[in-house]
């Protein structure tokens, strides 16, 4: 009997200490540093998707997350700093987006778990080791842009079938554009299509960057996806219509005055992110959850400026369109 009231007490005793620490867990909020390379305004859907991502998941802002936002407007010199402000705040998570902030985000911590809502081929950048066996602290949902480039560029040949030069939009700061243009430049070649690179690092570059297109008598523009030119999507698509240049990109841009769009949905991928956060905050390691790749891509037309621009679009694309825009 005495063993037996040694043992019960000796359980409660234990039950006791454990329940100030479950109770802790329980309602503890988690602190989320988000590293953005553009803007809120400009990432409205996209922030939302995640935020809908997490509630999925049973994490509230204000309930038990907070999310602590830092954005560098465009300016990717600035990104280094506000990674490092995210770490002084000792976040439990950072989560980012693009080549820039991630590998920004990279370089201030190698402790803080670090989810990637997007990004283009991290292993070619350096981010992570591999996407099964991402290594290190750095996970998350990836793209392979120079695979969309590449198809953008059969939609050129199929729609505009006179067309002979290209011009290829790039952010000259973001490290992931030098990797893909020997391989789009050789893509061009085999459609007989001339590929001509033109570097921008902010919206006040358009004007110079598309009359230097018109100058040297490019038939389309296709913009390689970076978080600046995602941020002004409508100035482009302004900058094209102006010159009559049929512009060919991700869906914002189609829904803006692209004439056409074919690309990755980007707030499925930042919602899909959430379960990375989820996961991690529940114990599982960065270097454990293989990097996720987008499976989900749209076709969208907007007919509107496709017959601003005379373009005639083959039955074989319009068949094809996951959406009409009129």
């Amino acid at each position: 009997m005495n063993r037996r009231k040694l043992l019960v007490a000796f359980g409660l005793g234990a039950l006791a200490g454990a329940l100030p620490a479950l109770a802790q867990q329980k309602g503890k909020v988690w602190r989320i540093g988000f590293l953005g390379s553009a803007s809120a305004a400009a990432n409205v859907a996209r922030l939302e998707a995640l935020r809908v991502g997490l509630r999925e998941l049973g994490y509230v802002e204000g309930k038990n997350i907070v999310i602590e936002f830092r954005w560098a407007d465009g300016k990717y010199e600035r990104l280094p700093e506000l990674a490092a402000e995210l770490v002084r705040l000792k976040v439990d998570i950072i989560m980012t987006h693009g080549t820039p902030g991630s590998l920004a985000a990279k370089q201030a911590t190698a402790s803080i778990p670090i989810v990637i809502a997007t990004i283009s081929d991290p292993v070619a950048t350096g981010v992570v080791a591999s996407l099964r066996q991402p290594g290190g602290n750095v996970t998350g949902v990836m793209f392979f842009t120079q695979e969309l480039q590449e198809k953008r560029l059969e939609m050129i040949r199929e729609v505009l079938p006179n067309a002979k030069r290209v011009a290829i939009l790039t952010n000259a700061d973001n490290a992931s554009m030098k990797h893909m243009i020997p391989a789009l430049e050789a893509v061009g070649k085999a459609l007989k299509l001339e590929v001509r690179r033109f570097d921008v690092r902010g919206p006040e570059e358009f004007e110079k960057a598309f009359s230097a297109m018109v100058a040297s008598r490019a038939d389309a523009v296709v913009p390689i996806e970076d978080a600046m030119l995602l941020a002004n999507d409508k100035a482009m698509a302004d900058h094209a219509a102006k010159r009559r240049l049929p512009l060919i990109a991700w869906k914002e841009v189609a829904e803006k005055g692209g004439v056409l769009a074919y690309g990755v949905d980007f707030p499925d991928m930042f919602r899909r992110s959430a379960s990375y956060v989820d996961r991690i905050l529940k114990g599982a390691k960065p270097a454990d959850l293989p990097v996720e790749r987008s499976t989900k891509f749209e076709l969208v037309i907007n007919m509107k400026s496709v017959k601003a621009l005379g373009v005639k679009l083959p039955q074989s694309v319009l068949v094809r369109a996951d959406r009409v825009i009129e």
